[in-house]
């Protein structure tokens, strides 16, 4: 297996789920935690508390990507 590949989480391939962890979020992006916690803290990417944990709405990556490509055929 290819280093770079990481493995699918059921989130990945499953069309019931409603949230993403904040991981799954950044797999779906190909960015890093840290850097999906960053679009998290500054409002760019969706998110919710549920309970304690924060977790993002499964369409918000998909959200992000089209306002970030819009934004770009703009400038």
């Amino acid at each position: 297996m290819d280093e770079h590949v990481t493995p699918a989480t059921p989130a990945d391939d499953d069309p019931t789920v409603v949230f993403l962890k904040v991981e799954e979020a950044a797999r779906r992006l190909r960015i890093g935690r840290t850097t999906c916690f960053a679009l998290i803290r500054t409002g760019e990417l969706e998110s919710v508390m549920v309970g304690g944990l924060r977790r993002v709405p499964v369409d918000a990556p998909a959200a992000y990507a089209t306002r970030l490509r819009n934004a770009q055929r703009a400038a």
